[in-house]
């Protein structure tokens, strides 16, 4: 349940009222009655008027900059990894690995050298 003063924005117009998608609002009250459809009454700055709506309506800032951010961050590693020919970077960042190649990165261990020495014999012997 989101606070009394809380900085949203509108993410959805599920009841068509002419909401201003991506716009900031307000929550400057709660709807208690079970009966009723909508959940908060929200003042829009920009248009001077409030609004009831549903909570699937509105999302808190916080959380609608901070899923922008990780899409640009993932759009921008698509970009790179495109112009750079980096087809593994690229089907990681598709396919939504790249968490787990961070984690693998940081779990190696450095070979010592009598383990390499006995690797690089093997390969030389195959």
């Amino acid at each position: 349940m989101l606070r009394l003063g809380e900085k949203v924005t509108i993410v959805e117009d599920t009841f068509e009222q002419n909401l201003p998608l991506g716009q900031y609002a307000f929550v400057i009250a709660y709807d208690r009655n079970p009966d009723n459809a909508f959940d908060y009454l929200i003042r829009v700055p920009f248009l001077n008027r409030n609004f009831f709506v549903p909570a699937s309506d509105i999302e808190l800032e916080s959380v609608v900059l901070k899923q922008e951010a990780e899409r640009v961050e993932r759009e921008a590693l698509i970009d790179f990894a495109l112009s750079t020919y980096n087809e593994k970077l690229f089907r990681q960042v598709m396919n939504g690995e790249l968490e787990s190649v961070a984690e693998e990165e940081e779990t190696k261990e450095t070979l010592s050298q009598a383990d390499f020495i006995k690797q690089v014999n093997l390969r030389a012997w195959i």
